[in-house]
């Protein structure tokens, strides 16, 4: 690996691109154990750079607008209420401005390293509502005036509170606060890509929290973090999350010892299933997030707290050392500032502190209501609200061309930057660009999931070898503007508004769809949708053939076994205009 140049895998392309896709999966996911991504040097620099600006523009934003005093007062004032408040509308506007979560190369933006506020700017790309037949004023999939004005509603109300002077109680002004939540309502109404970049589980729940009074808004905001934390380690009691600790230490820059790569498999290269090293790693990181953020909900300061605060600490950072794909550096940041402002900081407030009924009630709808539904019925809610982190259980998908097809998303699609694979080819060359789009559909591939839509390549395809075969997720932040992980953003909806501009022909592109697991069921619906004609097949796979795989398919190893199927030919329908 270069400061400039990727860490590739040695092998002669043209006899690399001459073996069968899946084989070709394999030395890619043999690559990734020891060297991750193959990240160059000069991406972990932007990264590091990205996070100081994030941090160093929030603290001087904070400086210029408030009356609490200079960056040489900073250890008087950082802990502030209003400075909190301040920092986190500050990162609301960096994540919806498409800075933070799903920027840069490690989400497959090479050049420019976001789309975003360049996509979401535009007029005429494409929006996602997310109920466009339920509620009035939605439909559609075009970027219109009122997209682009209620979206710059967003990001001048945000600058507007981040100008503001305290109120008498020296908390954030109402009125600004009001009309940032209306704007992202609405705008998330009609888009949701927009709102799920904002991370309106979080940041924008937050803000509701902010309208009431100071003692009842630090017990909320503590319930908050806990539900966040909670959730997270909830959506890990699976079989998938061994396969992210593995994954995510591979690709760890901090982490160059191979031997201890190796052990997070069970039989380096051959069998590449997580270790019982990895398990347990993983499911001590489950514990620590059930744990450690109850004792600081139930100690109020002193010792306890102090090293309930530490572990925290330590933990947000590790995940960050290990840059994981999808790149959630500035949230893990944020994270780190809360837990020492409301537990460290705040540590007397305690539950018996939360006096009002209504933010009671919402916070008992957005931190257990929607979660619930969200892990018993993951198909009608996305895994941020769900509070399903980076757990390996994801709805996911794969995008399947006829080769020559998919340069039709750079001409009949308005969009702000070209597809990965263009991106790549004019930084570096073609076969680096196919080698890099590869190496991502390896890191796929290791997954439990990636593991089950290579087995459904096969049902989902005559030929997988007369297909060019990509991941959802590019896809999606190439046509979208933005990428994390949700495989709701890249599922049938856009397919159709892809084939509203594109019209594919029948068998030009198909998508292999991936819903995740419900916690109550040990299986996976799946279903295959041709362009064109429509869905061609849906059924269930078990967890248990998932992670029983290897990444790649053996010649003699048959399509991952499907425990029922129906088949139909209901063509897609175009998505309406406004």
């Amino acid at each position: 690996m270069g400061f400039r140049t990727p860490r590739l895998l040695d092998v002669d392309f043209a006899e690399w691109r001459s073996r069968p896709y899946l084989q070709r999966i394999k030395p890619q996911a043999q690559h990734w154990v020891e060297h991750g991504f193959g990240t160059p040097g000069a991406v972990y620099l932007l990264y590091i750079v990205k996070i100081a600006l994030y941090a160093g523009g929030g603290l001087l934003t904070v400086a210029a607008t408030t009356d609490v005093g200079g960056l040489g007062d900073l250890g008087s004032w950082w802990a502030e209420p209003l400075v909190y408040q301040k920092l986190a509308v500050w990162t609301l506007l960096w994540e919806v401005l498409g800075l933070g979560c799903g920027s840069g190369p490690l989400s497959s933006h090479f050049a420019p390293p976001v789309g975003a506020f360049l996509h979401w700017l535009r007029p005429g790309t494409v929006r996602l509502p997310p109920w466009p037949g339920r509620v009035p004023l939605t439909s559609g999939t075009r970027r219109g005036a009122v997209d682009v004005l209620l979206y710059a509603a967003v990001l001048g109300a945000a600058g507007w509170l981040l100008c503001s002077s305290a109120d008498p109680d020296r908390l954030l002004p109402y009125t600004p606060l009001v009309a940032l939540v209306t704007a992202l309502a609405l705008l998330g109404l009609r888009d949701k890509t927009v709102f799920l970049a904002a991370r309106g589980e979080h940041y924008g729940l937050t803000l509701l929290v902010f309208l009431f009074p100071l003692t009842d808004m630090t017990a909320g905001l503590k319930l908050v973090m806990v539900a966040l934390w909670w959730g997270a380690a909830t959506s890990k009691l699976n079989r998938h999350f061994p396969f992210v600790v593995a994954v995510m230490i591979s690709n760890s820059p901090l982490q160059r010892w191979n031997r201890l790569k190796h052990r997070l498999y069970r039989d380096y290269p051959e069998d590449l299933r997580p270790s019982a090293l990895a398990g347990l790693a993983a499911h001590s990181g489950t514990v620590i997030e059930y744990a450690v953020p109850l004792v600081l909900l139930l100690s109020h300061g002193g010792t306890t707290t102090t090293v309930a605060l530490t572990v925290m600490v330590v933990f947000h950072l590790h995940i960050m050392s290990t840059v994981p794909m999808g790149v959630p550096l500035e949230w893990n940041v944020f994270f780190i500032y809360s837990a020492l402002v409301l537990f460290g900081h705040e540590a007397a407030v305690g539950l018996t502190d939360l006096d009002s009924p209504v933010l009671g009630a919402l916070l008992l709808l957005s931190l257990v209501a929607v979660p619930v539904l969200g892990h018993v019925r993951p198909d009608l809610v996305s895994f941020l609200p769900s509070m399903r982190y980076y757990a390996g259980n994801w709805p996911t998908t794969l995008w399947c061309f006829k080769p020559g097809t998919e340069d039709r998303l750079n001409s009949a699609i308005t969009k702000a930057s070209a597809p990965p694979f263009d991106q790549l080819a004019r930084l570096y060359d073609r076969d680096t660009a196919e080698l890099m789009l590869h190496k991502a559909l390896a890191w796929r591939s290791l997954h439990s999931h990636g593991r089950a839509l290579n087995g459904l390549l096969p049902r989902a395809l005559d030929d997988v070898d007369a297909y060019d075969v990509r991941d959802g997720e590019t896809v999606a932040g190439t046509i979208l503007g933005w990428n994390f992980g949700d495989g709701h953003l890249h599922n049938e909806q856009l397919l159709r508004a892809v084939q509203e501009r594109c019209h594919y022909e029948p068998g030009e592109l198909r998508v292999i769809v991936l819903e995740s697991q419900p916690m109550q069921r040990q299986c996976q619906h799946y279903r295959i949708v041709d362009a064109a004609t429509g869905p061609i097949e849906e059924g269930c796979v078990t967890v248990a053939d998932m992670v029983a795989r290897q990444p790649w398919l053996d010649a003699d190893e048959p399509a991952i076994p499907v425990r029922h199927h129906c088949t139909s030919a209901v063509p897609i329908r175009a998505a309406a205009h406004d």
